[in-house]
């Protein structure tokens, strides 16, 4: 009797299908947008954010005060949109804005 789970499989396999149930995005999006964070979200937003987690679509974007929260609520239709030109993949479907003011 030969079952699927029987036979080795590449590890390459094994680790996307453990992205697909966890809902973390392929190696390269996120590495691609933790490289071109400024071009995502502008020089200025940069030097004051970083990309914290990309989880099943929803960006965790870290800042380090509560004003810089709010302009990144105002831009997340934006940043939503450069980081599909930037991957070319709708890896970001919304963001959650956390503030940690050690985080500049």
């Amino acid at each position: 009797m030969n079952r699927d789970g029987d036979e080795p499989r590449p590890i390459r396999d094994a680790l996307a299908k453990l992205r697909a149930d966890f809902g973390l995005p392929a190696t390269d999006a996120l590495a691609v947008l933790e490289a071109r964070w400024e071009e995502v979200v502008g020089p200025e937003v940069a030097r004051h954010s970083r990309l914290g987690a990309l989880r099943s679509g929803v960006a965790t974007i870290v800042v380090d005060s509560s004003p810089w929260a709010t302009q990144l609520r105002f831009l997340e239709p934006t940043i939503v949109q450069r980081a599909e030109e930037v991957t070319g993949d709708p890896v970001v479907r919304e963001i959650r804005i956390r503030v940690d003011p050690g985080t500049s």
